[in-house]
């Protein structure tokens, strides 16, 4: 059964907040499930989202809510049947580089 593999115990890292203010753009936002917050980057080449989950998982799924014209072109995802996943925006569609995510959910399967 595929599920929500992200929880309290997952670790999230992210490349940068806009303006260092975690308070109203930080990555707590990704998982809020809140439609007025998310997680605002701020510019540069390559944004990144990290996540360490507490047991091994397979990921099946990956669903990512981003902001218009703050989106990319090309992602890359390095993950498989992992505890440790990374999700790379490259090529953003923001002039400086910038990546607006309101929702990140990782959906799969947790390994035993």
């Amino acid at each position: 059964m595929t599920h929500s593999l992200v929880c309290p115990e997952t670790i999230s890292r992210v490349s940068s907040v806009l303006n260092r203010n975690t308070r109203q753009f930080g990555k707590k936002h990704l998982f809020d499930q809140d439609e007025e917050t998310c997680w605002n980057s701020d510019q540069g080449p390559s944004q990144w989202v990290t996540l360490e989950f507490p047991q091994r998982i397979c990921v099946s799924q990956l669903q990512i809510q981003f902001q218009g014209g703050f989106s990319c072109h090309q992602g890359r995802l390095e993950a498989a049947e992992v505890d440790r996943l990374k999700v790379t925006f490259e090529n953003t569609t923001d002039f400086f580089g910038r990546v607006v995510i309101y929702h990140l959910r990782v959906l799969g399967e947790k390994k035993v």
